[in-house]
């Protein structure tokens, strides 16, 4: 699923313009994007929590030349599906 399908269902689901649904879905990416470069954690009860995790400097090696190479530390983010979710996903 991409944001178009997902923008389509929540019209569909709400009975609402594709128009607001996009709407929707952009203030829900921009605000939950915001929160983590704040490194807030955001946690939606039953579905998951979106957090960030930092990565120390290593070192790597270039797979085509063999080169030492550094990589630089960073910032990254990361989902943990909630129990609902994980529960959902684990039927059989």
């Amino acid at each position: 699923m991409n944001k178009a399908d997902l923008t389509n269902r929540i019209a569909a689901s709400a009975r609402i313009s594709k128009t607001k649904a996009t709407a929707i879905v952009e203030t829900f990416m921009g605000s939950v994007s915001a929160a983590l470069e704040k490194g807030e954690r955001v946690t939606l009860v039953g579905f998951g929590t979106f957090t960030t995790s930092h990565h120390k400097a290593r070192n790597g090696r270039n797979p085509h030349t063999g080169d030492l190479i550094t990589i630089p530390a960073r910032r990254v983010a990361r989902f943990s599906p909630g129990s609902k979710l994980r529960k959902a996903l684990n039927r059989k």
